[in-house]
């Protein structure tokens, strides 16, 4: 028996790589030979860096860069199996988890260190990126990545800006001319399923500002800077910005991305998946076991069970989902292709509790799934 283990991380709780064991935990307590595949997942955000280091056989690279707040971090980027693309997570280098909840303010962090890793990676020699954006602190229209390449930006009394998302209302003008050439001989792929615009009522300030620290008053105003940004690189550059879909990834990282580094934007999972050959690895598979913390709607627009789930129905392969809460009707769970979903929750329970047991809850549930797909087909026959 061939089993896949490929879920996302459980956020806040358990990594995708600790479920995976936990889950394999479960399976060899009922099948001792079955061979187990364990493949973590992301899709684009948190953990797509080691997931995919890790299922690639690639390596991790250090760089001490800027932080959201400028304070020097520790980062990390992972260059995959082929030796030849690398994976950036934006959450390494101007993440929310590098800061305090009282740390937290978009309207001065900057994506400068993000820049900083890119341009380490080129100076390495690399021209293949994958920059996932899930997990940004800023929501600086990535003005602070761009600055890091090369580009910068004055204000009317030509003076530099400041960092952050607030000062791009004074914008004037900026130069692009020293921009790192090196962009231009690269093949840069966005990892996202964020499809939200810039600016407005769906956009980066609006929907992803409150996460990230924002106050309703700091909205209005990151929303109406974005919106400045947007119209002086239209003047300029002839892109609009503010119609680039996904460009409301990462606080206007995605726009950035996009308008000026030539990247294309791609789901996230289908990213992953096609870097790791899951087609081939789906080869010959009995079941496969995925999960992610919930089962709801943003389920449903391209998370990781939805991208594992499609191929698996392509092969043929019985899919299963675990999760922590399962807010998907039957009829939703099928047209994911979904045979079955359980949660690792045995009762009522606090969220530290759930934290706390994950691990043992999840081998305990992949026992149980193992079990009722040994038991025997009775056959009743009518007397």
């Amino acid at each position: 028996m061939k089993i896949i283990v490929a879920p996302d991380s459980f956020k806040g709780s358990i990594s995708a790589y600790d479920i995976c064991l936990a889950v394999k935990e479960g399976i060899i307590r009922v099948h001792p030979n079955a061979k187990v595949c364990l493949l973590p997942l992301a899709d684009g955000g948190e953990g797509t860096v080691d997931n995919l280091v890790a299922a690639s056989n690639g390596q991790l690279i250090r760089a001490n860069v800027r932080g959201p707040l400028n304070a020097e971090v520790n980062a990390v980027y992972g260059v995959l199996g082929d030796k030849k693309t690398v994976v950036i997570e934006m959450a390494q280098a101007s993440g929310l988890p590098l800061l305090k909840d009282t740390e937290k303010n978009p309207m001065i962090s900057t994506s400068y260190g993000t820049g900083e890793l890119i341009k380490h990676a080129l100076d390495a020699g690399y021209r293949q990126f994958i920059i996932g954006l899930g997990g940004s602190a800023t929501n600086d229209g990535g003005v602070g990545m761009l600055r890091a390449l090369g580009v910068e930006f004055y204000n009317s009394s030509n003076e530099v800006l400041k960092d952050g998302g607030a000062s791009l209302i004074d914008l004037a003008f900026y130069d692009d001319t020293h921009l790192d050439p090196r962009l231009f001989e690269s093949t840069i792929t966005i990892a996202s399923d964020v499809t939200n615009p810039l600016c407005g009522p769906n956009g980066a300030s609006a929907v992803f500002g409150p996460q990230k620290g924002a106050t309703p008053k700091m909205v209005h105003q990151l929303d109406q800077a974005l919106f400045h940004f947007s119209e002086v690189v239209l003047s300029k550059k002839n892109i609009n910005m503010r119609d680039l879909v996904g460009g409301g990834a990462a606080g206007g990282m995605g726009a950035a991305l996009l308008a000026f580094c030539n990247a294309k934007l791609r789901s996230g999972i289908d990213v992953i998946l096609e870097e790791i050959q899951f087609d081939t690895i789906l080869e010959h598979t009995d079941l496969l076991i995925t999960g992610e913390g919930k089962l709801d709607s943003q389920t449903l627009s391209g998370k990781v069970i939805k991208g594992v789930a499609i191929k698996a129905k392509e092969k043929k392969v019985p899919v299963i989902g675990l999760c922590g809460t399962i807010q998907l009707s039957r009829k939703e769970l099928d047209e994911l292709g979904i045979l079955a979903a359980f949660s690792i929750v045995p009762g009522p329970c606090s969220l530290e509790e759930a934290f706390e047991h994950s691990a043992q809850w999840i081998a305990d549930r992949a026992e149980s799934i193992m079990k009722l797909l040994t038991l025997p087909i009775v056959t009743i026959k009518k007397s």
